[in-house]
């Protein structure tokens, strides 16, 4: 085997190994691989071993992307990491109790704020199962608090957006503030067969209830019952005056289990509903209107965090009054999200505070579905990690670095790269070219697609930007140029030949570059916190084949989302 033979040939293993690797070689891990094709290496492993680490050098001081470039360019193998065999999601545990054709879900969000990744979580869940059990899937605004949790009527179809766009179909809609009279109806059924009662004692009654004991309307006939509920609707009664109580078990040892609160007055002409106005006034809360939506909507499985757990015996209570078969409950554990602002009070409170500085509820800085749409998150990357933690009881952890990797994976194959210099901070440098007439650089838009390309034609004397850090080197090559001497006394790079061997050979970096001809000014925002970080910056061209909402990789910056044409803008999704 000749020496330029044996280079080539650990220039491959090297470039396969990095690849595997997130784009970091190994040398032990290079040597093995080479043996292993190549037994005969074994004789001179000294010799082979200062080669591999020479070409690991070079190699890792490539980036991942250009690796994978050379890797099918010069070896026509395409390379899509160690990871690229995980495309089946993983499996969802059986649903207990489920039968095909007859499991029903829902997905019940409160519309007062736009939802966010932590909220998808029940929607995919409850959606893959019923989709996996030939069933149904409900969705159900649950809106009956005008006071505390005051609906916004832009984040109903906000949800419906969010929804639709993370590949989730429901079979049927309910607004619960719509469903008032069924809630009215049901009530005075309880209050008729003893189960509930009208409450006039206010903090008596709290402080009875609390050591056990019982208010004195408890027992009332149900005709005094039904008379004082029809009060309450009437307005006899004002906000605070009257509730109505659930009976459970006044000796149970969690005090809020005891007699809970059903319905109460809130005062609509102060909190107007977004849907109905000041039309009522008498409005249940969420365990009362949960337990009939659920029990009228034939919801045969409830998916839901394990902080409901309460909730769920609390709402045992009006299954037992009616009789009704209650739907089985799968309690899952917390979600630890970090790196992510989604807070509804906060984000409210600072885009209060400080409006101008925040582009809406999707704002690429905040954690709302909206907002990680707006960044250029993917659908099915949010899907992928939420069906990864799945339904498992204990607390799991979830962070922006876990869904960038998720994410990354999905758009390295599909993203168009570009050439993209930042500017801002001295960071790009202005140098001209000295070569024979001009050349035509044909770039493939994707290493996965060779025959899709751009053409960039440059001629002598063209001035052209390139990153300030890559001329360190006495010569480089310029992608899809060639190989040229860097003269920064005069700010030249000079043509010398256009030799992938001798690259390859010499260890030239390739760099990235941008002609100044051509060249579209771009603004890329990078949101870090609470911050944006406005990187200025020079793309080249062919940028303007693409259209808002378009995915690209700028190489070797990071994967983007043009976010506005004129002027031009893109949002960092992540590096």
């Amino acid at each position: 085997m000749s020496s330029e033979d044996l280079r080539t040939l650990v220039y491959r293993a090297t470039l396969r190994n990095a690849v595997q690797h997130e784009g970091k070689a190994q040398v032990n891990s290079v040597m093995s691989s080479l043996m292993a094709e190549k037994p005969e290496l074994r004789r001179n492993a000294r010799e082979l071993a200062q080669l591999v680490k020479e070409m690991v050098d070079k190699v890792n001081s490539m980036s991942l992307d250009e690796q994978r470039e050379a890797l099918e360019r010069e070896f026509g193998e395409v390379a899509e990491g160690k990871r690229r065999q995980e495309t089946e999601r993983k499996s969802l545990p059986p649903l207990p109790n489920a039968e095909e054709g007859k499991v029903v879900t829902r997905f019940a969000p409160n519309p007062d704020f736009a939802i966010h990744i932590g909220n998808a979580r029940p929607a995919i869940l409850s959606y893959e199962y019923a989709r996996i059990y030939k069933g149904r899937m409900v969705l159900r605004f649950e809106d009956t608090d005008p006071r505390t949790k005051t609906p916004m009527k832009e984040a109903y179809d906000m949800i419906r957006e969010d929804l639709r766009w993370l590949g989730i179909k429901w079979d049927e809609e309910y607004i619960q503030s719509l469903r008032m009279e069924i809630f009215y109806s049901t009530i005075r059924e309880a209050l008729s067969k003893g189960c509930a009662y009208v409450d006039l004692g206010k903090d008596e009654s709290k402080k009875l209830i609390a050591e056990k004991g019982a208010p004195e309307y408890r027992n009332m006939q149900a005709e005094w019952q039904l008379e004082q509920f029809d009060k309450m609707l009437s307005g006899h009664y004002k906000e605070g005056d009257a509730v109505i109580r659930f009976k459970t078990n006044l000796e149970d040892p969690n005090p809020s289990l005891r007699d809970w609160v059903a319905f109460r007055i809130i005062d609509t002409s102060q909190h107007p509903h977004p849907l109905t106005g000041d039309k009522y006034i008498v409005w249940p809360t969420y365990n009362f209107a949960v337990s009939v939506d659920d029990h009228l909507m034939g919801i045969t499985h409830v998916l839901r965090g394990k902080e409901h757990q309460l909730n769920t015996v609390k709402q045992s209570y009006v299954y037992r009054c009616f009789g009704w078969q209650e739907p089985t409950y799968i309690h899952f554990g917390r979600l630890k999200l970090e790196g992510f602002i989604m807070s509804k009070s906060y984000i409210k409170k600072i885009m209060s505070e400080s409006s101008g500085e925040f582009m809406g509820l999707d704002d690429p800085r905040f954690g709302t579905i909206a907002g990680l749409r707006r960044r250029g998150i993917l659908p099915e990357s949010i899907r992928d990690v939420i069906l990864d933690v799945g339904v498992r009881p204990g607390d799991a952890k979830l962070s922006w670095a876990n869904l960038a990797a998720t994410n990354r994976k999905k758009l390295d194959s599909m993203a168009d790269r570009l050439m993209f210099v930042e500017t801002s901070q001295g960071r790009g440098v202005r140098v001209r070219l000295s070569q024979q007439g001009c050349v035509t650089a044909k770039i493939p838009l994707h290493p996965n697609r060779p025959q899709a390309v751009r053409e960039i034609k440059v001629c002598d004397g063209d001035n052209i930007y390139v990153p300030a850090d890559d001329l360190k080197s006495s010569a480089v090559r310029l992608a899809g140029l060639g190989n040229y001497t860097v003269r920064l006394s005069d700010g030249m790079l000079v043509f010398k030949n256009d030799s992938l061997d001798e690259a390859r050979r010499e260890g030239y970096p390739i760099i990235q570059w941008v002609p100044e001809r051509s060249a579209v000014n771009i603004r890329v925002l990078e949101p870090d916190g609470l911050k944006l970080v406005v990187h200025e910056g020079l793309v080249e061209g062919y940028v303007g084949n693409y259209t808002k909402g378009s995915r690209l990789q700028f190489i070797r910056f990071g994967f983007v989302i043009i976010d506005s044409i004129k002027p031009l803008t893109a949002i960092l999704t992540h590096r």
